[in-house]
């Protein structure tokens, strides 16, 4: 039951708003998860092209990075980033992201059984970057997505724009990102559905006397709204720790998803995420939990190197 209702969650989306692929919405980086996904202004991570394409100008060498999602009851989603920069070219990325939803039973309108049928989406993003100015970058991906359940498939194309603008003197850096712009290629059925359009503002600082980085982002900037202050009430903040150059430890709340996943009067700590990171050996170890309240709980395991 809890597959079923995930994968409604993560594969249908709202009727209402009829948007489609919002499996490119989670959060693919245990580091950011666990920082409640307010990655938009992030620096030194390859998984930065799932949030600010800019971001990857930070990058150093080219680092890799392997990423598995445990979701709700057997789904299943891994990502996979990398980066590297061209001499007079400019630095560029690739990402892969892929969600298994398992099989389930399929029966007729009379409940008799006819068999099992699974369901799948993946996307993979080709991302460019470069200098605007000194401490200024731009970034754009262009990405191909397919989604199929049954007998029944679509395919898609996006573009992300964003831009990073860092501080390096005082550690401040700024972050504006433009996600999931694009179309379907051919449909599921009859109906043409929309993209999770998603324009994102955030920043980072790390503090000057203690090894704190606070990620501060608004999201979802462009959905329609009654009120304009509501336009600012998707917002999450997270902070990271470093205990020592092997070990940062990693919390964050996110104001969405605590409104979202709470039913009736229990929220638990729906909302609310953790992690660590682990440097061993030139290998990052990162781990992150987030909490879906009484729906449930998501774990994320990834490891990054730089080569």
């Amino acid at each position: 039951m809890k597959r079923l209702f995930a994968a409604v969650l993560l594969f249908a989306a709202t009727l209402s708003a009829q948007t489609t692929y919002n499996f490119l919405t989670m959060d693919n980086s245990p580091r950011a998860a666990a920082l409640a996904g307010g990655f938009v202004a992030a620096t030194d991570d390859p998984n930065i092209i799932f949030y600010n394409p800019a971001g990857i100008n930070t990058l150093r060498k080219t680092p890799v990075s392997f990423s598995f999602l445990k979701h709700l009851d057997g789904i299943n989603s891994v990502s996979l980033s990398a980066s590297h920069r061209f001499e007079n070219i400019g630095r560029i990325s690739t990402g892969i992201q892929l969600v298994n939803y398992g099989s389930f039973t399929s029966a007729d309108k009379f409940g008799n059984k006819l068999g099992t049928f699974s369901a799948s989406e993946f996307a993979i993003s080709v991302g460019y970057g470069n200098e605007i100015d000194k401490n200024f970058y731009y970034g754009v991906n262009l990405r191909f997505i397919y989604s199929g359940i049954e007998k029944y498939s679509s395919t898609g194309i996006s573009t992300d724009l964003g831009l990073l603008y860092l501080i390096p003197e005082s550690k401040w850096s700024f972050g504006l990102s433009l996600l999931h712009l694009g179309k379907q290629l051919s449909n599921y059925t009859s109906v043409e559905e929309s993209l999770p359009l998603d324009v994102r503002i955030g920043l980072t600082k790390e503090l000057a006397h203690l090894p704190l980085k606070f990620y501060i982002s608004v999201n979802h900037l462009a959905d329609k709204y009654d009120k304009i202050a509501d336009r600012f009430s998707q917002w999450t903040v997270g902070g990271e720790l470093r205990l020592s150059n092997s070990l940062m430890l990693r919390l964050g709340y996110d104001n969405n998803k605590r409104d979202e996943m709470s039913l009736g009067l229990s929220s638990g700590i729906a909302g609310f995420s953790a992690g660590f990171g682990l440097k061993v050996k030139g290998y990052l170890i990162d781990y992150a939990f987030s909490s879906f309240g009484p729906t449930g709980n998501l774990h994320r395991f990834g490891v990054s190197a730089n080569f």
